[in-house]
Formats: structure tokens, sequence, C-alpha cells
């Protein structure tokens, strides 16, 4: 739990009289422009702004980098501020990792954040979203087709199994003996079990004739039933519907456009990229804001954001032209968006100050607030500077607060704390899950320390000149481990294989890092848009094909194992190679 004090430090800073003149002349809408604010501030006052509000947020960036960054901090703030738990969470949409005609899927990760997190704006259940502006420009389906994407099973109701099966499959779901991993379920005479992100724990669903007799959440490795529940929410892991009706119009749509009939998928058959052309038979009309009731919209740096769509424009028509592809389909211009947007509050979020600059889908200038912040100081590592500046700011009349993403990295800090007789406040209550190591220490330094210890997903710190508030980031302290890998720069991407790789033969087999042990098929060289380079083609159990580029070969090995005998494929993404992983 939250500690008070903690709550307190960062609501204090929405006192600043210009963000509560910005609260006054919200009501009155027009475009306004929230300036001097570096990324950590933004996330601090755009949460602060929801709990003042309780209005929706949408907030648009430039891209999916800018959107994880942003997103990372607002989570950690929102839980820091928000003491009710009644409200989800903030969620990021992101933007599709591929353009249409680029014949390949979205990422399954990406479409099933996607979908879910507009079935969570269609049943009006986020505060705030943040999302690129290539996700914004998105078109879409009204609310109504959201809300059905989700089924919920409840004990007592009557429902054929075979219409829940069909609907599992429209929505992304694949049958699979056993049950393992999310987005797959299995049926044995009149049960079923099936894995929905909703959860850590799949359901097992008993019927008797079209009656939901009882449902109970099961364990994955021993496959046995642990608890019953009354009810169970399956939701869905693609925003395109998928029917056999749409899978040959889309395939009449090629035909049409004279791709030639050798090229053309099995009637009735999914195909890669096929997601992005259901525009072109089934018009979406919507934009992601008309899922937000009354909602204030957020521009993260408006220039920025233009810049990025005008980018997103010139990519989509650089498309070799096709009768089956018209871009205005499946993502609107700029303009548009400009033109949804401006029946909501928007606000443009800026850390430059800048008057008189013309605000997103006006003319007139933004009337702008200023809020001074600045970036805080980096020390690398050198823990002696860093705590004569935590002590020069406390002695000051300054409060200082030092984040850490992890307890390990929490218990890091307090021991240097510790060590040079620097008091503190953990920004923990004191209870029975609270380690024993970290309550001795800040039960040790008191309650009236300006300096705070808080556990939380902050990387770069700020500093508050107004509020006499100084913020310190993980990444303040720490320098990123150069462990990471990271590819050579100016190397081939050949000089990435490791010499047991040079010699590899189609058919041969390798294991990858996080997949686990796959055979390797052959060199692919895919030359789509941003998708082009060579890329290693490696085939798991069931045929499942995964593409990986020659920058990451860093992630892939040869097969070394005892006997001569051909090991079994792993399921990509299954339980098998996470389990051998564990034992190892």
């Amino acid at each position: 739990m939250i500690h008070p004090a903690i709550r307190d430090l960062f609501l204090n800073l929405s006192r600043h009289p210009a963000f509560q003149e910005l609260l006054r002349r919200l009501p009155s809408g027009g475009n306004l422009s929230l300036s001097g604010l570096t990324t950590t501030a933004k996330a601090i006052y755009s949460v602060l702004l929801w709990q003042m509000t309780e209005r929706p947020l949408a907030i648009v960036v430039d891209g999916n980098k800018r959107a994880e960054e942003l997103f990372e901090a607002v989570e950690t703030f929102y839980a820091l501020l928000v003491a009710s738990r009644e409200v989800a969470g903030p969620q990021l949409l992101p933007a599709l990792d591929v353009l249409p005609m680029q014949g390949m899927s979205p990422h399954a990760e990406l479409c099933e954040q996607r979908a879910i997190g507009l079935w969570r704006l269609a049943t009006r259940r986020v505060p705030i979203t943040i999302m690129p502006v290539a996700s914004a420009l998105l078109r879409i389906e009204s609310g109504d087709f959201y809300r059905q994407l989700a089924l919920n099973l409840r004990v007592g109701d009557e429902l054929p199994l075979q219409d829940v099966v069909a609907h599992l499959e429209s929505v992304g779901y694949e049958r699979r003996e056993p049950v393992e991993m999310v987005g797959e379920y299995s049926v044995r005479g009149g049960i079923l079990d099936v894995f929905s992100p909703e959860s850590a724990k799949p359901v097992r669903v008993d019927l008797f004739g079209d009656l939901l007799e009882s449902i109970r959440r099961f364990d994955v490795e021993s496959q046995r039933s642990i608890l019953k529940v009354e009810e169970a929410l399956l939701l869905p892991l693609t925003e395109y519907q998928k029917s056999r009706a749409l899978l040959v119009e889309l395939a009449e749509r090629l035909q049409e456009s004279g791709v030639p009939a050798r090229d053309l998928p099995p009637p009735g058959e999914p195909f890669p990229g096929w997601e992005l052309l259901v525009p072109m038979v089934r018009p979406r009309r919507h934009s992601v804001f008309s899922l937000l009731d009354r909602p204030v919209i957020l521009w993260d740096e408006p220039e920025q954001v233009r810049g990025a769509a005008e980018r997103l424009w010139k990519r989509l028509e650089q498309v070799a032209a096709s009768p089956a592809y018209d871009p205005a389909r499946v993502f609107s211009h700029w303009e548009d968006l400009e033109a949804e947007a401006a029946t909501a509050v928007q606000i443009g979020l800026q850390e430059l100050e800048v008057f008189g600059e013309p605000a997103i889908g006006n003319q007139s200038a933004a009337t702008t607030f200023y809020i001074p912040t600045r970036p805080a100081l980096s020390f690398h590592g050198n823990m002696p500077v860093a705590i004569a500046e935590a002590r020069n700011l406390a002695e000051a009349g300054s409060r200082v607060a030092f984040f850490a993403e992890s307890t390990g990295a929490v218990e890091r800090v307090a021991d240097i704390f510790n060590e040079y007789g620097v008091p503190y406040q953990l920004g923990l209550e004191q209870s029975d899950s609270t380690p024993e190591y970290l309550a001795g220490r800040a039960y040790m330094a008191g309650s009236v320390a300006s300096i705070y210890l808080i556990r939380g997903a902050v990387r770069r710190g700020v500093v508050f000149r107004d509020a006499g508030l100084a913020i310190f980031g993980s990444e303040d302290l720490f320098d990123t481990s150069e462990l990471v890998a990271r590819a050579p720069a100016g190397k081939s991407a050949l000089a990435t294989f490791s010499p047991d790789l040079i010699d590899l033969k189609p058919g041969d087999h390798v294991v990858h890092a996080e997949h686990g042990v796959a055979r390797f098929l052959g060199l692919r060289e895919i030359d789509r848009g941003e998708a082009q380079g060579d890329y290693m083609l490696l085939e798991y159990a069931g045929g499942a094909k995964l593409y990986v580029p020659l920058t990451r070969m860093d992630l892939v090995q040869r097969f070394r194992g005892a006997g001569e005998s051909a090991p079994a494929l792993d399921r990509m993404g299954g339980a098998t190679w996470s389990r051998t992983k564990t034992r190892v």
C-alpha cells in the first residue's frame, strides 16, 4: 500500500496556479497548452488531470517508442496517486507494425493488446489511453462491434458449445491439446478449456447439453482444477473478427485486382496481411476518439505528432498502387483526425515554452499555461555526488524522491543511504508484506525526513522549481547495463552469425532463446517497405513459421543434443520451452 505521505508529495503539484487555471478553463473547451514539462512531469500532470476531472484522457504521441516511455511513467504515477482500485489503470494502444499490402500480418501480441484496449475503451473501462498517432489514424469499427468481441460465461447460462467455439476462433483463439498458453482452447466431450488474457489461470467449463453447469480455474502444469468461479470473461485476441464469408470476400477482392490465381489463398482460408485488407470489403468509418465519452485529448509535442502523421502518409502512398488497396479506407488523413478531435477539449503538452503557436485543429493561437521544470542531474553511479546533491536540496527546503524499479533496487539504495547516514522515508506503508530489511531501515529514518525512497518505473527525474520537489529516476542514479545485447554498429547483417551458424543447412535444428527448438528452413530476403532485409526462416511445431532478422542472430544457436535422433520441435510461444528453461 502506498504511504499517504508519498501520495501527498505528488498531489501538492496540482496546486500550481497555472494548473489550477487550466482546470478552470476546461469546461469552456477550446485549445489549451501546458508547457515547460519534461516527460516525467507530463506523466504526473496527466494523472493529476484525470484525477481532478475524471474525464477519459487520450494522449497522442509521435511513435510507439515514445508511447511506451510515457506509458511506463504514467502507470507508475497512477498507482501512486489513485487510491481507489475500482477503476482499471491506464493502457497503451499501440500502432500496428506492418502496413497494408506488405504481405505480412501484424504481430499477434500487438493484435491482442489492441483488441483488449479497444474493448476497454468501448466498455468505458479505462481512464487514460496513450497511443502513437499511427494508432489514432487507423480507422476502426463502432463501439458496439468491440463490445461484442468479448464473451462472458456465467454458471446457469444456456449457450451451445459450438457457438462458443465458433466465437473463440473468430476472435483469434486456436485449438490446442492441452491448453497451456493464452489464446488456446480445447474441447473434450462437454468440457471446454480456454485461456483468456484476463486471468493468470485458464478456465474449465463443464456443460450439460447447452447448460453451463460449472466453471473452474485450473493449473497449467498439473491440468488440475483449483478454484470454482461463477463467471469467466473471455477477451478477444484480435480486433479483426474472422469469418469464412469475410475471407472469401477478401480473396475475391484480390482476384478482381488482378492477383494471379497461383498466388491466391485457398477459398475461406486466412493469408498473411488479410487483416489490413478488411476495410476494403467492410468499410470502417470511426476513429478511436469516437469510443470516448467527453474526452480530453492531449497532444504530446503537437508539431512532432503532426510530422509523424505526415511521414506515415508518405509511406502509405509509396505502397504499390493496386485496385485491392486504398490507404484512405484503412487510415484517416491528418485533417480528418483534427476534425474528429475538434469537438473535444484539447491540450498540447510541450517541454519548451512557445507562445502564439497555432493549436492543432485551430488556426488561432492556443492559450498557454507554463509550469517550469528541468531534467534532474544524472550521476552515472557516482553515489557520493548523488548523496551530496540530495542533502543540499533537502537543506534548502526541497523534498527529494528517489525511484528504484524493483525491491532489490530499493534495498540497494537503502543500503547506500544507511552507509552515508541519510534519513529517508520509505514509499510504502509498513505491513506484513513489507520486507523486514526495508521496514527496519525506514523505521530508523523516522517520518520527518524530506528524502523519500519509492519503488516505481521512473527512468529519468525532474525538478519542479516552484513546488520545491526533485525527483531522481533509476537511470539518473545508475547507467543502463551494457550487458543488454545490441547489434554492433557498422557491421553487416551476416557478421552477426556465430561461427557454428555459418555452415547451417536447411533441415538443421537450432534453438531460439525465446521460442525453443526449431528447424532451420533457410534464408529469405524480404523487400517490403520497412521490413526490407535478410531473414532466417525457422519452423516450429504445427508448421508455425518465424522470421528472424539477421541482425538478431544473437538469439539463435545450433542445437546440440545427445544422440543422433532429431529433437522434438517446440511450439512457438508454448509453455514447454519456458518449463525447460526454468528447469535448467
